[in-house]
């Protein structure tokens, strides 16, 4: 199973671009995407950009966007089921239609090592893309999957969430869970325009 890399010994290859991906003709595209699953099965992680595991392609796969079971992860609360939850839902090269409201999460990366950053998204986040089996979508995100979504869609692009938070903290695994525990999800509005919010709430702290 790959493992996935990190800013200690390939940042600038985590700070590429990747490549869109070819539905028709790349043949490796089952493969990557298995590679990410049993990536995301065997990890504590909420989703998983393919470039973090060396494959440079415009390809997500979210393990899961619910904020009850994060949560719950916080206080090792979670039952034999909800450990084995997995959305396996793939993204294949997302594109950003409409964004809306404003929120705040302290996230952390499993490519980015202890480094805790607040960062502020969107509410509401409309995108076009493929999924697994090759059918363009148009879908609307909404809430924590929205954040969850938007952090790996940065990846795509060679962002890291330490770039764009407001803060940002170093802190253990351990000691990260019972910062969220006070530290919570939080949704300042969940309407309006994303980037005038954002700029008006940076500007206050």
């Amino acid at each position: 199973m790959k493992k996935a890399i990190t800013i200690a010994e390939k940042e600038e290859y985590l700070r590429q671009v990747s490549v869109p991906v070819d539905i028709e003709k790349d043949n490796e595209l089952d493969k990557n995407i298995k590679e990410l699953e049993m990536y995301c099965e065997e990890n504590e992680v909420m989703a998983m950009a393919a470039v973090q595991l060396e494959i440079p392609k415009r390809l997500i796969y979210l393990k899961n966007t619910n904020l009850e079971r994060i949560n719950k992860i916080q206080t090792d609360s979670l039952s034999e089921e909800e450990k084995n939850y997995n959305e396996a839902r793939v993204v294949i090269n997302p594109v950003i239609l409409n964004r809306e409201g404003l929120t705040e999460y302290w996230e952390a990366c499993a490519s980015c090592l202890n480094n805790c950053g607040r960062v502020l998204r969107s509410y509401k986040m409309e995108i076009e893309y493929i999924d697994r089996n090759g059918k363009k979508q148009n879908e609307i995100f909404e809430g924590f999957e929205a954040t969850v979504l938007s952090h790996e869609m940065d990846h795509l692009n060679g962002i890291l969430h330490m770039d764009i938070a407001e803060e940002v903290l170093v802190m253990t695994t351990e000691e990260r869970k019972k910062w969220r525990q006070t530290h919570n999800y939080k949704i300042y509005s969940k309407t309006g325009n994303y980037e005038k919010l954002k700029k008006e709430s940076s500007k206050k702290e």
